[in-house]
């Protein structure tokens, strides 16, 4: 499952990804069975991590995954601004 486009426009124009502070990161798994579209993962190596997967499966102004990490590790741009590229390629 893949948001392919938002607003008429490619997803992947728009700039709306999360993003993971791994200092602040506990990699308790919350975001990633919170997501319903898959955009977490949690990776092992040579330690555990969470990872983003695919930034364009997070759906633009979703901040479900900020709103559930008990750490505050998960961060996404300035929905303003967003918007604001949003209606720049609306009006190109």
């Amino acid at each position: 499952m893949t948001e392919t486009e938002y607003e008429g426009l490619p997803r992947d124009k728009i700039p709306w990804d999360p993003k993971i502070d791994h200092n602040k990161c506990t990699t308790c798994g919350k975001c990633v069975k919170f997501c319903h579209m898959n955009a977490f993962k949690t990776k092992t190596l040579n330690d555990k991590t969470t990872i983003i997967v695919n930034p364009n499966k997070c759906v633009v102004f979703c901040r479900g995954c900020e709103n559930i990490c008990p750490q505050k590790a998960i961060s996404h741009p300035d929905k303003k601004e967003t918007r604001k590229i949003i209606d720049k390629l609306h009006n190109n």
